[in-house]
């Protein structure tokens, strides 16, 4: 089945995806609905086409396409029957590209025997609709055999790039650009970053398209993916989830709040998290046993979901918890998840994010910046001998009297981070 080539919009992860095509592991693409994996497929598709392979040798299911399920549960040599018939040269590297790999009964099964009796003839690049719908269906068998990939809503500058916004991030920007770029980041916040919601120019149609893509989560997917007896309380905790964005996470006020069974919440929140719905982030601790014990924050994998989870439509005036909630989008998409924290005391005291990276960074995240807003990032600070203290804000102020804290807008915090993460382990 082959693809009609057409413009795309590249993704940050490509370039790291890119680098494994020409080895022999199968490579996997998690993430929700939407979010871009079908045209990061044919973005790789229209790379391998500029090399020497020939385009007999390009092959793409979808399946969506009953039919093709229907053939390759029939097994890999039915599909290798298929790749002859359609004329593919064995003596030659195929590329097989499979969109939506979890409609397969058993696709661990299918892509083990594939890559033990292929693997130097056929390279496999699959994509599916969820990580847990993946997970749960991917065995043991596949260890060392796959490389996995996150796909993700778009970061802020992936933003710039759909909205044809040519500014380079890393420079030293004038405050009209500045000015433009708070614009479009408020924008982001509110809407999210799922790639049709930033393409499209119609705010109502904004709105419909992303309520469409979390009834279709709430209807269809969590239905076909987890048997869960009541999909209302299912959906009255994400929107719960949605008000608390950026909140501890009290599973046992969350039980007896919705009057489920706390063994279930936990149920909820795991299906949620590896369907890239929310994500827990942990607190940093030097006592590692301390911080297993200790309560998370949740946020959501978007902002766009959150708000209109939350208010039933856009809100149009971003609120300190949304914009929190888009700076975490911005640090998961491009630093490894497990060196995000945060630190908050018996006492209350509480810093936003804390980034373990090359270096301790700890970060506020303020809309107005005020210097009374930051002391208990100072406390962190002089507590763990990190330096310099970040604020990442929208509006800065030229009167602080810290001259150890740097003020960022959310666009500049590129320039702190370290360590540029999109491969997950390996299955």
């Amino acid at each position: 089945m082959r693809i009609i080539q057409e413009k795309l919009i590249d993704r940050k992860v490509i370039s790291s995806i890119a680098k494994f095509l020409d080895d022999n592991e199968v490579i996997v693409l998690h993430g929700t609905r939407q979010v871009g994996k079908t045209s990061i497929i044919k973005i790789l598709i229209s790379s391998v086409l500029k090399s020497k392979i020939p385009e007999s040798n390009i092959v793409y299911f979808d399946l969506e396409d009953f039919g093709l399920v229907e053939l390759c549960d029939k097994g890999v040599e039915k599909v290798i029957d298929y790749l002859t018939g359609i004329n593919c040269d064995f003596s030659k590297k195929i590329y097989l590209f499979i969109d939506e790999i979890q409609y397969l009964k058993n696709p661990s099964s299918f892509l083990k025997l594939f890559y033990d009796r292929y693997k130097t003839k056929v390279k496999i690049i699959v994509s599916g609709s969820s990580s847990f719908g993946i997970k749960s269906k991917f065995k043991n068998s596949l260890a060392g055999r796959t490389v996995n990939f996150e796909i993700f809503t778009l970061d802020f500058e992936e933003f710039l790039w759909f909205k044809e916004k040519k500014i380079r991030l890393g420079a030293k920007l004038p405050d009209i650009l500045h000015n433009e770029l708070r614009d479009l980041y408020t924008e982001y916040a509110l809407m999210g970053g799922y790639p049709a919601i930033v393409l499209e120019k119609s705010i109502g149609k904004k709105e419909f398209k992303l309520k469409q893509i979390i009834n279709t989560y709430i209807k269809k997917d969590i239905r076909d993916l987890a048997d869960i007896r009541n999909i209302n309380k299912f959906n009255i905790l994400l929107k719960l989830l949605a008000s608390q964005s950026g909140n501890l996470l009290n599973i046992l006020e969350l039980s007896n709040t919705l009057g489920i069974a706390r063994q279930t919440i936990e149920d909820y929140l795991f299906i949620m998290e590896n369907t890239y719905i929310i994500k827990r982030i942990y607190p940093f601790y030097k006592n590692i046993r301390s911080e297993l014990t200790k309560m998370p924050k949740v946020y959501l994998e978007d902002s766009g979901i959150a708000n209109i989870l939350v208010n039933k439509t856009f809100s149009r005036v971003i609120s300190g918890s949304l914009f929190e909630n888009s700076v975490y989008m911005n640090l998961r998409r491009n630093s490894s998840v497990e060196n995000i924290y945060f630190w908050r005391t018996n006492k209350g005291q509480e810093v936003d994010f804390i980034l373990d990276g090359r270096k301790l960074i700890p970060a506020e995240v303020k809309i107005c910046f005020r210097d009374k807003l930051i002391k208990n990032a100072l406390y962190f600070s002089n507590k763990y001998n990190t330096g310099d203290v970040i604020c990442i804000t929208l509006n800065k102020s030229k009167n602080s009297k810290y001259r150890n804290v740097k003020q960022l807008y959310p666009w500049e915090i590129y320039n702190i981070l370290d360590n540029k993460h999109y491969i997950s382990d390996h299955c």
